[in-house]
């Protein structure tokens, strides 16, 4: 079944076998944690990788957006990526479409791509793109930083990169006006966090962009990853339209689905209205979704309290 690994199996079979030890190594693998911080010499260097397999149409420029934004939220400045492209036969017109996003994407956030890896393999399906992205960071934030008595933020709105997906790779499904359609396809354009990211990684202290379980299961990977417990207000979630016209069209909740180009953070409650000024100033859509507490590590909302990773509701559509 597609999705995440149950925690337990990937604690014991995973994070538990991780080589040598390292002093240079100042974070390293963990649930929840989407980057590593490495000391070299006088600097840290923070380091991630991901892959993307599902989505077809734009796979080379999410592939830039998801690795870049894992070291950006973890307080990095992207700099650099690893390519490895993975192609299920010889088709020159399906490389040339990948490596032209992944060529148009990177320099559009100021990216060089230095090294890589690509070939045909045998048995796939369709294509996999798996980037790995460097960049150094004044201040490492992790995922699990909150702190009783900060407050939760979100920028942009969730669901934004299930509602690019759903207008390309699941356009025919969609019973919707095509102009809505084609709105809703701009949502690839603003993926990257990396501007929100400069703005909050001084002040933060935890960070997490939410990729596939959406914003939810990102407040879950927050909760758990720092013991404590998530209050969320679902009202104050922001939900673009189009989001809410694709997702409906399908039966999935735009919380529960893939979230790249949304950034959660937890802030100071005294930093709060400082925090959110300094983003919209920077013409950055951010709202106050919720509070951190003391308690067992969970994230309530509407009602009901979460404790354990959740699958994403656009799975389905490819299984």
């Amino acid at each position: 079944m597609t999705g995440k690994l149950d925690p337990a199996i990937l604690s014991e079979l995973v994070l538990s076998r991780t080589g040598a030890p390292n002093a240079n190594l100042l974070a390293g693998p963990a649930f929840g944690e989407d980057a590593a911080a490495i000391r070299i010499g006088d600097e840290t260097l923070i380091a991630s990788t991901d892959p993307i397999s599902l989505a077809a149409e734009r796979i080379g420029q999410l592939a830039v957006a998801v690795a870049s934004n894992d070291v950006a939220a973890a307080g990095g400045r992207p700099e650099f990526l690893l390519s490895t492209v993975l192609l299920p036969d010889a088709d020159h017109d399906l490389l040339e479409t990948i490596t032209g996003q992944l060529d148009a994407e990177s320099k559009r956030l100021g990216l060089t791509i230095a090294g890589g890896h690509t070939e045909v393999v045998a048995g796939l399906a369709r294509p996999l793109c798996s980037l790995t992205c460097l960049g150094t960071a004044d201040r490492f934030v992790s995922t699990g930083g909150a702190t009783p008595g900060d407050r939760v933020l979100l920028t942009k709105g969730a669901g934004i990169e299930a509602t690019g997906v759903l207008a390309t790779d699941f356009r025919e499904r969609l019973d919707l006006p095509e102009a809505l359609l084609d709105r809703a396809r701009t949502a690839f354009d603003d993926l990257s966090v990396m501007p929100e990211a400069a703005v909050l990684a001084p002040v933060a202290t935890a960070m997490h962009d939410p990729t596939e379980g959406g914003v939810l299961q990102g407040l879950i990977e927050l909760a758990l990853s720092g013991q404590v417990t998530v209050d969320v207000d679902r009202d104050a979630v922001h939900v673009r339209e189009e989001t809410r016209a694709v997702c409906d069209a399908v039966g999935v909740d735009p919380l529960r689905t893939l979230g790249s180009g949304a950034l959660l953070a937890t802030v100071p409650g005294d930093e709060t209205d400082a925090t959110l000024t300094a983003l919209h100033d920077e013409d950055i859509d951010a709202v106050d979704v919720g509070r951190v507490e003391e308690g067992d590590p969970a994230v309530r909302i509407d009602g009901e309290r979460y404790t354990e990773s959740i699958r994403d509701g656009m799975y389905a559509l490819w299984d």
